[in-house]
């Protein structure tokens, strides 16, 4: 039976193909929210800092995670303590994240560091932020982290053409209410989110409802990958739904419910970020059974030796 405040299962959801897809605008910000996503919780949105500007983040009710994608330093000043220093970097493909939760009830500006110049240019600043609402019993224990390049864990997940490079920045154990996110980096020619999963029903340990945004970078910005989004026959969840895309650098996929493999062409190098929002800490997942046989060659294959592909020094 589940639990009192868990949901069973992801709400009914026929989000057309065309709106689970989401192009940026000429600046680059792309966004998604619970109405556009018919879904519960996730909010999330890529936004370009321009030159002398700031953006404000916080909220009574809900939690917030800035990830800085690629750019100059930006501060973050907070309400309540001493300003941190996001790290920059050019690329994804450069150098491990920099980050920086706050819980609901709290409020941040995040601006231009100041003192840059042509030595520590990085083109456009762009930041990732994801917001979830809060409940308020778990609210109040949890209090800003500065996340660093060094706090980053990093893990390298499957083997041959399935191996791929997980950053973690928000993990389940960190100390939060529903935000959850990961950076991926996929060698080119390789698969991750692979084999296909899925998290849209409660059957724990197993399994846990969690809403997804993935949100796509290459190496060479004119490059595209695939992604797919399917929901298997005789789903709970409503009639079968199978969508693919040739996925573009600042793109925005939804990820209503249903298996999600992705694909990098065997020309780049890619990238996504993952937030997640749930009512469970986990990453617990269920695969494809047509295709869940393929975890088990990964025992008798070497990881790819590309990986990672981005470490500690860059």
């Amino acid at each position: 039976m589940t639990e009192p405040g868990i949901h069973p299962s992801a709400p009914p959801n026929d989000l057309p193909a065309e709106r689970m897809r989401l192009r940026p605008d000429a600046s680059g910000t792309v966004s998604v929210d619970p109405a556009s996503a018919a879904w519960r919780y996730l909010s999330f949105r890529i936004v370009a800092l321009a030159d002398g500007g700031s953006i404000d983040i916080g909220a009574a009710d809900h939690e917030t995670v800035a990830v800085l994608v690629s750019g100059s330093d930006v501060v973050v000043s907070v309400d309540t303590g001493e300003p941190v220093t996001l790290e920059g970097r050019a690329s994804v493909f450069d150098s491990l994240p920099s980050a920086f939760y706050l819980p609901a009830g709290r409020r941040a500006t995040i601006s231009p560091d100041g003192g840059g110049g042509p030595d520590t240019d990085r083109g456009p600043t762009r930041l990732a932020i994801a917001t979830a609402p809060t409940r308020p019993d778990v609210s109040a224990t949890v209090r800003a982290v500065h996340i660093r390049p060094d706090d980053i864990r990093v893990e390298i997940r499957g083997a041959g053409h399935s191996t791929r490079q997980i950053n973690h920045i928000i993990a389940p154990d960190f100390p939060a209410d529903r935000l959850l996110l990961v950076e991926v980096l996929t060698p080119a020619g390789n698969w991750s989110s692979w084999p296909p999963h899925k998290h849209d029903v409660d059957d724990m340990p197993r399994e846990a409802v969690l809403e997804e945004v993935y949100h796509y970078r290459f190496r060479r910005p004119e490059a595209w990958a695939l992604q797919r989004v399917y929901r298997p026959e005789r789903s709970p969840l409503g009639a079968p739904r199978d969508a693919v895309w040739a996925v573009r650098d600042g793109e925005v996929v939804v990820v209503t419910d249903g298996y999600h493999p992705f694909a990098a062409t065997d020309a780049d190098d890619a990238y996504y970020l993952n937030a997640l929002a749930g009512d469970r800490r986990t990453m617990a997942c269920s695969f494809d059974p047509a295709l869940d046989h393929v975890r088990e060659r990964w025992s008798g294959e070497a990881p790819d030796p590309r990986l990672p592909l981005v470490g500690r020094s860059g």
